[in-house]
Parts: C-alpha cells; sequence; structure tokens
C-alpha cells in the first residue's frame, strides 16, 4: 500500500473533550467517547469528527468529539475551540498497514522538511475520524494522522 503525506489547512473546530492521564493502553479514550456522544444526544447535539489529540507529554490523552451547536459544559467534560491550523496530514486504513509505520514515516519525513528548511517547527499530533472508529468500519478505514507544523 501507498500513502502520501500532504500539507493542507484545517479549519477551527468546536469540540467537547475529556482528558485521561495515564499509560497507553489499547482501549484508551473509549469510555471517554461514549461519555462525550452520551452527552451530546442528552444536549440534542449534531456531533462530527472523532479526534484523538495527544503531545509530547505522552501520559496525557485527550478526546474530542465536534459538535455543532450550543451546549453548556458539564465535568469532566469541557468546550473548546481547536484552532485553524496548517497540518501534515495522510489518511489510511489500518487494517492494510500499521498506525506505528505511518506514524514513523510521518515523524522522518518532516524531519527531513524541517532539515530542509520547508518548516520552522512540528507541533501535537492527532488522530481525526469521520465517526466512532470501534463501530464504523468506515471511520476506521479513513483515519487520518495530522501533525501541526509552522510553515515557514
Amino acid at each position: 500500500m501507498t500513502v502520501d503525506f500532504t500539507w493542507k489547512k484545517v479549519p477551527a473546530l468546536h469540540v467537547a473533550s475529556i482528558v485521561r492521564k495515564g499509560p497507553w493502553n489499547e482501549n484508551i479514550l473509549r469510555p471517554e467517547f461514549r461519555q462525550l456522544v452520551k452527552w451530546a444526544r442528552s444536549n440534542k447535539l449534531r456531533d462530527g469528527r472523532w479526534i484523538f489529540r495527544f503531545g509530547p507529554d505522552e501520559r496525557r490523552w485527550e478526546a474530542c468529539l465536534e459538535i455543532r451547536g450550543k451546549a453548556k459544559p458539564e465535568k469532566p467534560i469541557r468546550l473548546r475551540v481547536l484552532p485553524a491550523a496548517t497540518v501534515a496530514s495522510v489518511t489510511f486504513d489500518p487494517e492494510e498497514i500499521s498506525p506505528r509505520v505511518i506514524y514513523h514515516g510521518l515523524n522522518d519525513w518532516l524531519k527531513w522538511r524541517k532539515k530542509d528548511g520547508e518548516i520552522k517547527s512540528v507541533g501535537a499530533s492527532r488522530e481525526v475520524y469521520p465517526g466512532d472508529p470501534w463501530t464504523d468500519k468506515r471511520a476506521a478505514a479513513h483515519t487520518e494522522i495530522q501533525f501541526t507544523v509552522r510553515k515557514k
């Protein structure tokens, strides 16, 4: 399978989110996403993309559910805006190629772009799904990994 790394601009996203701290496990954030969906339905909000965020601190994970409409946050759910950004992006099917391979390849590609002077810095990464990746095979087959970047 061939994958293409691309630059793209992503719009600002209004999200409801829950942060979880602790070690990685295979089902990390699954309960948090369930809680976000339940909250969105009880507030009669339309939901959109599912975003799995993590940064340089490998023990901090954030489940974000894109929402459309107005609502009030309820602990532990907070409302926020993920700012518009330029990202290095790749979309792939994890059944065909390992996400670990994609992360390593994208990371190396970005190191070379930085060394060549095309970008200034690389920020946090996130996985974006068009729906629930655990129950919707179409959503899982369209996994998108994004790294925020600052271009020169």
